[in-house]
């Protein structure tokens, strides 16, 4: 089926064929075919590189000349949203007899931006817009057509349930009219069961635009689906994983490892870099060089910054979740761009960012479990997901995936390369996830019944996959702990939000976390002094808080003396095994530790503490609000002051200089030390005597000037 004979707007058309689109893929083809240029709901499932990409496209074109209503794209991962942002955003370009605008926000779930009413396009997280709907956001009825993106994640048993509930609310018309759905899935087994719970057309297809070749390797030997066995032979001397690695670079095309830990991940790139240098030419590795220094000028120089600049300069590199943000961007642009060669990465990599190879290599198919203690085998669907990277379109006429077997090759061939994966399951009907989700229905349907209650949870996939009274009984645990702890109340028969239940569901916390929030607020923190330590413990010990680390052995001692050296800011008594690494981590920050402070002192890479300051700080937010609510307004400022420390890892004397714009901690801290201590001092500060500052100069320097001037 060619793009220019599909129903669409000349202009659209135009533009498509300019992105160089001129034929549908088998599963696009199948998609119009199933009538989403129609209107119609329609759930994909195809695999990985399949184009589904397009397919949310020809929806929007072809919805937005017909109506002025708005089009919202779900993501279940920043990353990912603000991938889809940048490739949408070239819709702005068209002329459909409107300027088109397209907007994203991920972030601050207790916030609502102006801006998104006057989107045409909206990129959201399942989160954010779960949150916005329980803002009641009017333009929320507005919404004519949703695209979730990784649909099958509704089984994920941390984001599921949010995805679920956004999908019942949209699909049972609880928000206003029922928008066209377009579902992208990867390949499961009960696509179709998911199909018909949306209301949907469904539209399967095992196509891909480059073949994919499934097998497993063991002593030498290669076993692919079609049980066709070939031997392989390559220089390198020790782990076949990289030896197969190594051997896909030589033959031209890129290699993907897979670990199933950090460090075994670090260590697959540190081992292959010698190997993959050797295969490069000078121009290549002037290159690398380049970005190995830039890697280095980017960030504070830890062990593991300078562990990734160093392989990098070989032409591999290593992913996961350990970096920060900065680094995990340019060896991810650098792999698209081919100058990265080989890549190992945990399998958090596989749901995250597009990202393929000619040759997948998973070298173990076992994960640590915390729930079990040790290591299992990991589901169809997780394998299906990290082989699903093999094959770059346009560069490779075969991807190829291949397990490291031991002595276990046909039981591998038969799980894995032969298997189905798992069927999706609702993860909704758990007693945190019903507490959170039952609280948000009732704040935005106030009076609801409990029948209209049964009813709206009979609607989710969770309804359709499990016993009405098993529903039921869970439903009235949930209500009898939200109607005991007063996050609502029972009035004419119907449910009504407390203003408590009210603030915590926009805060989009647990409501078991506001409860120890409450408690903590009423009765035991004292009026008068400090407890910043104690906010902070409060923070690390609710189930929200990610990521969370545990003491180790060695870690007692350091723990012991923080709590010493806190005494005065406890909320409560607590032992050196009250503490975790977190903890401490954040005290670390706080007290404007550095990067390699924390991952020498601690074992903490800069990706963690980011993601531990992001979590700390809306907790500590939530807090905040909290404390408004019960009038503690003694609380308030000095909450604000911890959470201002927790996003700049800083000391409470540095808060007045880090407002201004690129100064962040450490030219706070060094214009500080020269005597400016607020902005009051700046503004009375020569120009060239500031500019002669380290760090500082001329162009910062007139910046500072700039915005202090305004300082009254």
């Amino acid at each position: 089926m060619k793009i220019s004979k599909l129903d669409l707007e000349p202009n659209a058309i135009n533009f498509l064929t300019s992105e160089g689109f001129e034929k549908l893929y088998e599963p696009q083809a199948y998609s119009v075919d199933a009538g989403i240029l129609d209107g119609t709901s329609v759930l994909v499932s195809a695999p990985t590189a399949s184009g589904k990409t397009l397919i949310a496209m020809l929806g929007m074109l072809s919805h937005l000349p017909k109506h002025k209503s708005k089009i919202v794209y779900l993501s279940p991962l920043r990353a990912l949203a603000a991938e889809k942002f940048t490739e949408f955003k070239k819709l702005e370009k068209i002329d459909l007899g409107r300027k088109i605008k397209v907007g994203i926000s991920t972030g601050d779930f207790d916030s609502v931006e102006d801006k998104l009413e006057n989107s045409d396009i909206l990129v959201l997280t399942n989160e954010k817009m779960d949150a916005l709907m329980r803002f009641g956001q009017s333009w929320i009825s507005e919404i004519g057509l949703v695209i979730v993106d990784e649909i099958h994640l509704i089984g994920d048993e941390g984001r599921g349930p949010t995805l679920e509930m956004v999908l019942t609310r949209l699909k049972s018309g609880l928000i206003g009219k029922i928008p066209q759905i377009i579902a992208l899935s990867a390949t499961i087994t009960n696509s179709d069961e998911l199909a018909e719970w949306l209301n949907c057309e469904h539209v399967e297809s095992t196509w891909r635009p480059v073949p994919l070749s499934e097998a497993v390797y063991d002593d030498f030997s290669v076993t692919n689906q079609d049980r066709e066995t070939y031997d392989v032979s390559f220089d390198y001397v020790g782990s076949s994983t990289i030896g197969l690695g190594v051997d896909s670079v030589k033959n031209g095309g890129q290699g993907l490892l897979f670990a199933n830990t950090r460090t075994s991940a670090a260590k697959l790139a540190v081992d292959s870099g010698p190997p993959i240098e050797k295969t490069l030419s000078k121009d290549e590795l002037n290159e690398l060089l380049k970005i190995s220094k830039k890697i280095l000028a980017n960030n504070e120089h830890t062990q593991l910054v300078k562990k990734l600049a160093f392989v990098v300069k070989q032409g591999v590199a290593f992913h996961h979740a350990g970096l920060n943000q900065k680094c995990r961007e340019i060896i991810e642009n650098e792999f698209r761009s081919g100058k990265i060669k080989l890549l190992s990465a945990t399998p958090t990599l596989a749901a995250g960012v597009n990202l393929p190879a000619r040759r997948v290599v998973i070298s173990s198919v076992l994960r640590y479990n915390s729930q079990y203690g040790g290591n299992v085998p990991i589901s169809v669907l997780e394998y299906k997901q990290l082989c699903g990277r093999a094959g770059r379109p346009q560069y490779d006429d075969e991807g190829e995936s291949i397990i490291i077997g031991k002595n276990n090759q046909e039981l591998l061939l038969e799980r894995y390369v032969d298997g189905e994966p798992e069927p999706i399951e609702s993860k909704i009907i758990t007693p945190r996830s019903l507490r959170i989700h039952l609280l948000s229905l009732i704040v935005t349907s106030p009076s609801i019944t409990e029948d209209k209650i049964n009813e709206f949870f009979s609607e989710t996939l969770g309804g359709t996959q499990t016993e009405d009274d098993i529903i039921e009984l869970h439903l009235e645990n949930a209500k009898t702990f939200l109607l005991d702890e007063e996050f609502i109340s029972e009035k004419d028969g119907g449910f009504l939000a407390t203003r408590f239940g009210q603030k915590v569901s926009r805060l989009y916390i647990d409501p078991m976390t506001a409860r120890d929030f409450r408690n903590a607020i009423e009765y035991d923190i004292v009026k008068g002094g400090e407890h910043t330590f104690g906010f902070l413990h409060l923070v690390t010990t609710c189930d929200e808080f990610y990521p969370t680390f545990d003491l180790r052995q060695k870690d007692l001692e350091k723990a012991s003396i923080v709590i010493e050296n806190n005494r005065q800011t406890l909320i409560r008594i607590i032992e050196e095994e009250d503490c975790s690494r977190s903890l401490l981590a954040l005290d670390l920050w706080t007290n404007e530790g550095t990067e390699v402070n924390l991952s020498e002192e601690l074992g903490i890479e800069s990706g963690d503490m980011h993601r531990m300051a992001e979590t700390a700080e809306w907790l500590v937010y939530s807090l905040r609000e909290l404390s408004r609510e019960f009038r503690r307004e003694d609380l308030v400022k000095e909450l604000d002051i911890l959470r201002k420390r927790i996003v700049y890892g800083i000391k409470h004397e540095l808060i007045d200089l880090v407002r201004i714009r690129n100064v962040g901690r450490v030219r706070a801290r060094i214009l500080y030390k020269n005597g400016y201590k607020n902005r009051t001092a700046l503004k009375k500060a020569p120009l060239e005597k500031l500019a002669e500052i380290d760090k500082i100069g001329m162009t910062i320097a007139k910046s500072i000037k700039s915005q202090v001037e305004k300082v009254r």
